[in-house]
C-alpha cells in the first residue's frame, strides 16, 4: 500500500516498515508556466519592463553616459529640460546646482541603490529564513526566544532605529546594508514560521521522519523548498520598501555620501529649488517612484500566480 501527499509517493509499507524514501511533494508552479501567466497580466508587464529598465541603467558604463556624473560646471547650474523654455538637448533632464547632467546621475545612482537593497534583502533572507525554519520545526525554546527576538525589532519604529544606528556607526556603503540587512530580518522570519508549522505535521514530513531523517535533511529537503513561494512573493516587496528606507536615508544626508549619485540626496540637494528648478528634485523622485511601483506591480503579478488561495479569491 502506497502512501501518498500530492499525488508523490510518500513511502511503501513491506512487512509494517517503511522502506521506499518519503519525497517531497512537487512545487505547485513551474517556471514556464509561472512567465506565462505573468505575461498575461498588462500591469505586470508593465512593472517588468520599468524593472528591466532600471536594472540595464545601473549595469551602464559611466564611459558610455551622457556626462560625467561627477564632473561640476557651476557655469552650467539649472539648465532646464529639453522640453522647457531654455533646455538644451546636450542635457535632456537639466542640470543641478553644480552644473551636474540629471540625466547621467540618475542613471549612475541606480546602480547603488538597487545594490544596496538586493544586498541588504538577501541578508534578510538569509537570517530571517534561518530563523523561521529553525522556530517552525524545533518549537519549544527556540520558538519562543526568537519569536521574542521578532517581537521586541517589530516593536520599535524601523526607521528611526535605522537612522539611529547609521548616524552611530557612520554613514557608508557597507554600514548601509548591514544595518538594512539586520533590520529587516524579522518579518522573513515570522512568515517562514507560518509556513512551517503549517507543514510540519504533514503526511510527508511523517513518512521522512519514520524513514530516519534527521532534522537538517527535514529541512533542506522538505521544508525549505516549500518555503520559497512566500519567500519570493514577499521578498519582491520587500525590496520596494527597502529602497524608500535607501532613498529615506539618502535625504538626510546618511546614505552613500557625495560625490556619489545617490536618488535621495538628489531630491535633497534640490528641495530648496523647488520653484525656480523643479526638476532638480522631482525627477529624482519620479525614479523612486516609478521603481517602488514596478516591485510592487511585479510582486502583485507573482502573488496572483504563486500563491493559490488569491487566485480563487
Amino acid at each position: 500500500m502506497e502512501g501518498r501527499s500530492n499525488g508523490h509517493t510518500l513511502g511503501k509499507k513491506v512487512s509494517g516498515t517503511l522502506t521506499a524514501p518519503a519525497r517531497i511533494p512537487a512545487p505547485s508552479w513551474r517556471l514556464p508556466r509561472v512567465i506565462q501567466m505573468l505575461f498575461g497580466n498588462p500591469l505586470t508587464i508593465f512593472g517588468t519592463l520599468i524593472l528591466l529598465l532600471v536594472i540595464v541603467a545601473a549595469a551602464w558604463p559611466v564611459s558610455l553616459l551622457p556626462h560625467d556624473p561627477y564632473v561640476a560646471d557651476i557655469m552650467l547650474r539649472f539648465i532646464p529640460p529639453v522640453w522647457e523654455t531654455g533646455g538644451s538637448p546636450e542635457y535632456l533632464l537639466g542640470t543641478d546646482a553644480l552644473g551636474r547632467d540629471n540625466l547621467s546621475m540618475i542613471i549612475h545612482g541606480a546602480r547603488y541603490s538597487l545594490l544596496i537593497i538586493s544586498l541588504a534583502a538577501l541578508l534578510s533572507l538569509v537570517i530571517g529564513v534561518t530563523a523561521g525554519l529553525l522556530a517552525g520545526h524545533h518549537r519549544g525554546w527556540i520558538d519562543e526566544v526568537l519569536m521574542r527576538l521578532v517581537d521586541i525589532q517589530l516593536s520599535f519604529p524601523l526607521l528611526v532605529l535605522i537612522i539611529a544606528v547609521v548616524a552611530v556607526l557612520g554613514p557608508s556603503f557597507r554600514n548601509i546594508v548591514i544595518v538594512l540587512g539586520i533590520a529587516g530580518w524579522a518579518p522573513y522570519a515570522r512568515i517562514v514560521r507560518g509556513v512551517v508549522l503549517s507543514l510540519r505535521e504533514k503526511e510527508f514530513i511523517e513518512a521522512a521522519r519514520a524513514m530516519g531523517a534527521g532534522n537538517l535533511r527535514i529541512i533542506a529537503r522538505h521544508l525549505l523548498p516549500n518555503t520559497v513561494t512566500a519567500i519570493v512573493i514577499f521578498t519582491t516587496f520587500e525590496l520596494a520598501r527597502l529602497l524608500l528606507l535607501e532613498s529615506a536615508l539618502a535625504f538626510l544626508g546618511l546614505g552613500v555620501q557625495p560625490p556619489t549619485p545617490s536618488w535621495g540626496a538628489m531630491i535633497a540637494d534640490g528641495r530648496q529649488y523647488l520653484f525656480e528648478a523643479w526638476w532638480a528634485s522631482a525627477l529624482p523622485g519620479l525614479a523612486i517612484l516609478a521603481t517602488v511601483l514596478a516591485f510592487n506591480l511585479l510582486g502583485d503579478g507573482l502573488r496572483d500566480v504563486l500563491d493559490p488561495l488569491s487566485r480563487e479569491q
